[in-house]
């Protein structure tokens, strides 16, 4: 489980995250929903731990992620908005190379690899050098070795961006199997089709607040609208400068 509680980051005279509270359960898909910009990137950031914030408090697991940094990145599987592999080794070497950052034994690494290798079906091409993969072989690879460890959270940012149909789809399975294994699986997006489908629950942020928070029914409820994405633009406000 996850808990955020009066986050704030500023960069400068910038406020880019402002007093954010939320929590994502076990066993369930929490969307970080906002316009670009909104602080959901920054935020993700700081929940693993690679941004401190100026003020609130991130417990991963009942672990304070600023206290207990290593500990809590144990418990965490992130896949961040950066698409880095190691393009001279392949796939699967990329992915056994964090395996043994992470000291997992050997056979362990071999049969959580085989896995992955099956739930991403990256068969056909995890063997081959990552200098040329495509944007969707790459993620796929980024994801697994994100959860080569078996962690108990895991955080998303835009998973799908930039994915073809086949990949997306691919994604948002894997997504809903964490889910179903009871994991907590948080994620940021700003595809509405996509929260719609996926989450169990919804945090809306715009201008670095939180001001939503709730099942996709309870959005809809709150902003007086059937459509969801009528419901993110009126709590959101109409389309201006990013916060």
């Amino acid at each position: 489980m996850i808990q955020v509680s009066g986050l704030r980051k500023t960069f400068g005279d910038v406020v880019a995250v402002d007093d954010v509270s939320f929590s994502a359960a076990d066993g369930q898909i929490t969307g970080l929903l906002g316009p670009n910009g909104a602080g959901k990137s920054t935020t993700l950031r700081m929940l693993y731990g690679l941004m401190a914030p100026d003020a609130g408090e991130v417990t991963v697991d009942d672990l304070d992620v600023r206290q207990k940094t290593m500990a809590a990145q144990e418990r965490l599987g992130a896949l961040p908005d950066s698409h880095s592999l190691y393009p001279r080794l392949t796939g699967r070497e990329n992915i056994r190379y964090f395996a043994r950052l992470r000291q997992i034994p050997r056979d362990e690494t071999e049969a959580r690899t085989d896995e992955y290798v099956r739930l991403l079906e990256m068969g056909d091409f995890v063997d081959r050098r990552a200098k040329g993969y495509s944007h969707g072989e790459r993620s796929r690879v980024l994801l697994a070795r994100a959860l080569i460890h078996d962690p108990r959270n895991v955080l998303l940012d835009e998973p799908t961006n930039g994915l073809d149909v086949m990949s997306t789809r691919r994604m948002r399975d894997v997504i809903r199997e964490l889910r179903d294994r009871g994991r907590t699986v948080l994620f940021s997006s700003h595809i509405m089709q996509e929260v719609s489908l996926l989450c169990d629950r919804i945090v809306i942020i715009a201008s670095g607040r939180v001001v939503a928070a709730g099942s996709p029914d309870a959005i809809r409820d709150t902003a007086g609208c059937e459509d969801l994405e009528d419901a993110f633009v009126s709590l959101t406000g109409p389309p201006g400068e990013a916060g």
